[in-house]
C-alpha cells in the first residue's frame, strides 16, 4: 500500500494574520484572506493536512498551553465549517533559548507526522512564511513553498541576502494550494 502524503502548513502568517505580540486569544485570531478557501480545496484531496507551528508565547508566559489548544480547536472547527479539514496540529511551546528539539527549523514536527500517518515526506509539501519553515522542510526532504503573507517578504529578502536557494514563492496559501493541486494533477498523483 502506498504511503500517504501531507501538506504541512505553518499557522501564523499563513493560515491566520501574524501578530508581532502573538495571537493570545481566539478573538485575536484572524484568518488570512483566502486561507479558508485554500483549506476547503485541500479537504477534498487525499493529502493529510497538518498544521505545524512554533508557539514560543507559551514558553514566554504570554499564553497558556490550554489557550493555544483552544485556539487550534476553534480554528479547526471553522475550517471544517468552511468545507475543509485539518488532520492534526503540532506545536512547539518552547522559546529559542530552550534549545528544544521540536522548534522549527528542526524537522521534528514533520517527522512526528511521518510516524503518526506513515507519510512519504518526499511526496509532501510545506507552506510557510519564514526561513525556519523552509529549513525544516528541506531537512525532512519535503518540498517547501514560501508565501509572501506574514513574514514571507522579509524571509525572501533574508534568504536572498544569505545566498540560500529560494523555494517556490507565491502570494498566499490560496496560490500555494492552487500550485500544488495543479502540479499533482499534471503528475496524475491527486485523488479526490
Amino acid at each position: 500500500m502506498a504511503k500517504q502524503r501531507a501538506i504541512f502548513v505553518d499557522r501564523d502568517g499563513v493560515i491566520n494574520v501574524n501578530r508581532t505580540d502573538n495571537v493570545r486569544t481566539w478573538e485575536e485570531f484572524v484568518f488570512e484572506t483566502g486561507a479558508l478557501d485554500a483549506l476547503s480545496w485541500l479537504g477534498s484531496t487525499d493529502f493529510r493536512i497538518i498544521v505545524i507551528t512554533n508557539q514560543s508565547g507559551i514558553g514566554r508566559g504570554h499564553m497558556t498551553h490550554e489557550t493555544v489548544v483552544d485556539i487550534h480547536s476553534r480554528m479547526t472547527r471553522q475550517v471544517t465549517r468552511a468545507g475543509g479539514r485539518i488532520d492534526r496540529v503540532y506545536f512547539c511551546p518552547h522559546t529559542p533559548e530552550d534549545a528544544c528539539t521540536c522548534r522549527k527549523p528542526s524537522p521534528e514536527m514533520l517527522l512526528r507526522g511521518r510516524a503518526e500517518f506513515d507519510l512519504d515526506l518526499e511526496a509532501s509539501y510545506l507552506v510557510g512564511d519564514w526561513v525556519d519553515d523552509i529549513r525544516a522542510a528541506r531537512s525532512a526532504n519535503v518540498t517547501p513553498i514560501l508565501v509572501r503573507t506574514g513574514r514571507g517578504k522579509r524571509a525572501l529578502d533574508e534568504m536572498r541576502a544569505a545566498g540560500m536557494e529560494l523555494p517556490y514563492v507565491v502570494e498566499d496559501l490560496r496560490q500555494a494550494v492552487a500550485w500544488i493541486l495543479q502540479r499533482e494533477l499534471e503528475a496524475n498523483k491527486i485523488q479526490t
